[in-house]
C-alpha cells in the first residue's frame, strides 16, 4: 500500500510517496511560488502514479475540515481554498484526508520519530507557531480541525495584536518576526546584513545581550503555553520543530528552565521537551499517517532510520 502525502506551507510544497510501513520512498519540494494551484497540480501529477491508495494532506491554516477548505496565512490566494475538492479533482477516486500542519508535523513525530509516550504534543516555532495533538495514538483534531494550535493561546493578556485578530497569543512573543521586533525596539542592531530570526540567533550565541533576551522572553512564553496545556490534556512529550526551534539550546535551554521553574503540579514535573528528529520531513510522515488511518492501516511505530545511516 503506497499513499500519497502532502505538506503545504506558506512558502513551500512538498509531496511524497510513502508506504505503509512508513518508509518514505521519495519526496519533492518546490517553492509556491506566483501560482500556488498550478504548483499543487505540477507536484501531485508528478507524484500520483497508479496504485496510489490514499492522499493525507498537511496544511497551513487556518483550516476547516469538515468544508475541506484552508485559508493559510502566507497564501492570500487560497482564503476559503477547497483545497480536498480540487486534490480529489487531481486523483479521481482515491480518499483524501486533511489536517493542520503542525498537527501532521505531531503526528509524524509520534509515529516515525522515535517517542515513547501515547499521546504527543507538537510544536513548530518558526514564522508563526503552530501546534497538534495526538492522544491515546489519534491524531486530535477538534470540531473544525484548529485542535492543538498553541501559537495563539493567550499568554500576555496585555501584549500586543495578533494576526489572528486577539491580543497577547503565544505568536506574538515567540515567533520569530516577534522576536526580531521586540529586539530591534529594544535597542539591538546590526553593522551589516538583514535583522532576521536567523541573524537574531547567530548574534544570541555570540553573547549578545538582547538576542539572547529575546530568546529567553520567547521560552518563557512557550513553557507558559506548553504548561497549560499538559496541565488540560495531561501529554508527557512534547516535541518542537521548525526555523527558530533550529536554534537549539538558545530556545530550548531556557524553556526547560521555565518549565521548571513554574510547574507545579506532578503531572507537569516529568515533561519531556524534544527538537524534531524528523526535521523537514515531519509533515509529511504525519501527512501519510492521516491517510493511512483514514484507510483503517494500523500505524506500526518505529523510529525512522536516517539516510546516511542506511545500508
Amino acid at each position: 500500500m503506497t499513499v500519497l502525502a502532502l505538506d503545504i506551507g506558506g512558502t513551500k510544497f512538498a509531496v511524497a510517496r510513502v508506504d505503509a510501513s512508513g518508509t518514505l520512498l521519495d519526496r519533492a519540494e518546490h517553492p509556491v511560488g506566483q501560482s500556488p494551484t498550478a504548483t499543487l497540480r505540477g507536484l501531485v501529477a508528478d507524484f500520483a502514479e497508479p496504485g496510489i491508495t490514499g492522499v493525507g494532506i498537511g496544511s497551513a491554516g487556518p483550516i476547516d475540515t469538515v468544508a475541506g477548505t484552508v485559508s493559510p496565512i502566507n497564501i492570500p490566494r487560497w482564503r476559503g481554498y477547497p483545497l480536498v475538492a480540487a486534490v480529489q479533482r487531481l486523483v479521481p477516486g482515491v480518499p483524501v484526508s486533511l489536517a493542520g500542519d503542525a498537527q501532521c508535523m505531531a503526528l509524524g513525530e509520534w509515529w516515525r520519530g522515535g517517542h515513547s509516550a501515547a499521546s504527543l504534543l507538537g510544536i513548530v516555532v518558526s514564522t508563526g507557531v503552530g501546534g497538534g495533538l495526538v492522544l491515546d495514538g489519534r491524531p486530535w483534531t477538534g470540531r473544525t480541525g484548529n485542535a492543538g494550535h498553541i501559537g495563539h493561546v493567550l499568554v500576555d493578556q496585555d501584549g500586543e495584536p495578533c494576526v489572528c485578530g486577539a491580543r497577547g497569543c503565544l505568536e506574538t512573543v515567540a515567533g520569530g518576526p516577534s522576536m526580531v521586533r521586540w529586539a530591534l525596539a529594544q535597542g539591538w542592531t546590526l553593522a551589516t546584513g538583514r535583522p532576521d530570526a536567523k541573524a537574531l540567533a547567530t548574534a544570541a550565541r555570540d553573547g549578545a545581550r538582547i538576542p539572547l533576551a529575546a530568546f529567553e522572553r520567547a521560552a518563557t512564553a512557550l513553557a507558559t503555553a506548553i504548561l497549560s496545556t499538559a496541565a488540560v490534556l495531561d501529554v508527557r512529550d512534547v516535541v518542537i520543530g521548525g526555523g527558530v526551534a533550529a536554534s537549539g539550546d538558545l530556545l530550548l535551554a531556557p524553556l526547560r528552565t521555565a518549565m521548571a521553574d513554574r510547574a507545579g503540579m506532578p503531572h507537569l514535573r516529568d515533561l519531556h521537551v524534544a527538537s524534531t528528529t524528523l526535521d523537514r520531513d515531519a509533515g509529511l510522515y504525519g501527512a501519510a499517517a492521516l491517510a493511512l488511518l483514514a484507510s483503517k492501516t494500523p500505524l506500526a511505530r518505529s523510529p525512522r532510520i536516517p539516510p546516511s545511516t542506511l545500508p
